[in-house]
């Protein structure tokens, strides 16, 4: 199919059954247009619908994190969800090993020629570093990874905790996968490959959270005591059935200079442990650690044993949230994540920068929210919010009743400006092909 062909089955609505999946169905005129304006910018960018190869259009979704702040990097237990917010790409196959993929936002293509597989210095930090990365993980595992020319674009909001960047690497994994390998992997070894890209050629940590979010789809408890075979187990749950909005309230902070705070949080953990003869916390007992807890404190200071206690509890607490979703019961789920929030906020201390203490936006989000449901009676089985993703900066998560949406909505923009808030909506299908 030529990409002049892929516009006319998207005119024709040949896609509008998987659109209404992705988008919902007071969206499909919106995403038609979105993936129109989409092929026009990739005619722009590698011309018209003449030249050979295999066209096609791809999403991979954001993610947002729902339980499990901060413990995934100690092979604990969270859940996450992907959501409609989407990171989309019109692609054509090439006959040779070159990748060349135009992004909104950037003059300039990002072009890597997969003959050459290893790290490049000079990449890192950058997408052609992602793409070499995912290609290299493919061959490693025996499979092919051809050249193609992309155009993408995203409504992935960055620094939002939503995983941008995952969404980004995933969308790489699934154009090798679907276009080149019939489809040879799932979405863990999917997620595996950008993970492998993010921390080898990109130079950049992290775990599998972010790439399992985007690349199942729906809502995903995901337990890591096994790292590299992470159990992941599909949770039904739609908020709206449940007559809550879920949102995310950006409240300005930047996520610069903040990377000595989010690799503390792993670090003074896995000092714990290993002090127990342990890599990550999951290798001991929550037992050993109460049972030593004036030595620690002593040793590693206070803050390592309290991250080491939300450890535990988080842990225990995503698992219980987890069955909650499983058995419907929404107001336990609710206390449950208002729980999370203050572990987060007190115990974990995530949400400001002890470098920067005047800058605490994520605190008085958290606070005004929590004054605002006080003010309107809605108690804390009613509704939630907690620090998303990361921390120290950015946003927060909130579950308000769909009948005070736009009132909170209003209020918080009074604060931290118009355009603030975003609704969020789980969607069924992680990364895809349309």
């Amino acid at each position: 199919m030529s990409v002049d062909e892929l516009v006319r089955t998207l005119e024709r609505g040949g896609l509008d059954e998987r659109l209404d999946t992705l988008y919902g169905s007071s969206r499909v005129k919106w995403a038609r247009a979105r993936f129109r304006e989409l092929t026009e910018r990739f005619s722009r960018s590698f011309g018209s619908g003449t030249e050979n190869g295999e066209c096609a259009f791809f999403s991979s979704p954001g993610r947002t994190e729902l339980a499990g702040n901060h413990v995934d990097h100690n092979r604990g237990r969270v859940l996450a969800g992907s959501v409609q917010l989407d990171t989309i790409a019109c692609v054509r196959t090439r006959s040779d090993s070159l990748v060349r993929v135009a992004s909104e936002g950037y003059d300039l293509l990002f072009e890597a020629d997969l003959r050459e597989l290893n790290p490049v210095a000079s990449e890192q930090g950058k997408t052609t570093a992602l793409i070499r990365g995912v290609a290299a993980a493919f061959v490693n595992k025996g499979l092919f990874a051809g050249g193609f020319d992309a155009h993408l674009t995203s409504n992935v909001l960055p620094g939002s905790g939503l995983s941008s960047s995952a969404s980004v690497e995933v969308l790489f994994g699934a154009l090798f996968n679907e276009l080149w390998n019939d489809g040879a992997l799932g979405p863990v070894e999917i997620s595996k490959a950008g993970r492998f890209a993010e921390n080898n050629y990109f130079g950049k940590p992290c775990g599998l959270m972010d790439q399992i979010g985007c690349a199942h789809g729906g809502v995903v408890a995901i337990d890591f005591e096994r790292a590299e075979n992470p159990r992941v187990a599909p949770v039904p749950c739609t908020f709206e059935e449940a007559g809550l909005r879920l949102l995310v309230v950006d409240t300005g902070g930047s996520h610069a200079d903040l990377t000595d705070d989010y690799a503390s949080i792993p670090a003074e953990m896995e000092r714990i442990a290993h002090h127990f003869g342990g890599e990550q916390l999951r290798d001991v007992p929550e037992e050993d650690v109460m049972s030593a807890v004036g030595e620690l404190r002593s040793r590693y200071g206070d803050r390592a044993v309290l991250r080491s206690l939300h450890f535990y509890a988080e842990v225990r607490r995503a698992g219980h949230q987890q069955d909650a979703l499983n058995a419907g019961a929404m107001e336990h789920y609710l206390e449950l994540t208002n729980e999370s929030a203050d572990s987060s906020w007190e115990v974990l201390q995530n949400c400001y920068s002890t470098s920067l203490p005047a800058e605490q936006g994520v605190p008085l989000a958290l606070t005004l929210t929590r004054g605002y449901l006080s003010s309107r009676g809605i108690g804390r089985g009613q509704a939630a919010c907690r620090v998303h993703g990361g921390g120290f900066a950015g946003t927060i998560q909130a579950y308000i009743p769909l009948s005070e949406e736009k009132r909170y909505r209003a209020y918080m923009e009074n604060y931290f400006g118009t355009g603030c808030v975003t609704p969020l909506r789980i969607r069924s299908a992680g990364v895809t092909r349309l």
